[in-house]
């Protein structure tokens, strides 16, 4: 078995290239991380706040839905 050294500034450099060249070839997996973790993101904020208001009936979110369509 073949042993490879391999000096740690050239690796994270070479890390760091080839990430780069990832987004910079596939923009849209980049877009697509970001926006995910936004909308995880305010998810978390609107279930934060849900949980310091007073319960409501599933009836009368959907009416309030309805009224919206």
């Amino acid at each position: 078995m073949t042993v490879i050294t391999v000096d740690e500034s050239k690796l994270k450099d070479a890390v760091k290239a080839a990430i780069m060249e990832l987004l910079e070839e596939r923009r849209d997996l980049l877009d697509d991380w970001l926006a995910e973790a936004l909308a995880d993101t305010g998810l978390g904020y609107a279930i934060r706040e849900g949980e310091k208001t007073a319960p409501v009936s599933r009836d009368a979110v959907v009416a309030i839905l309805e009224a919206r369509a």
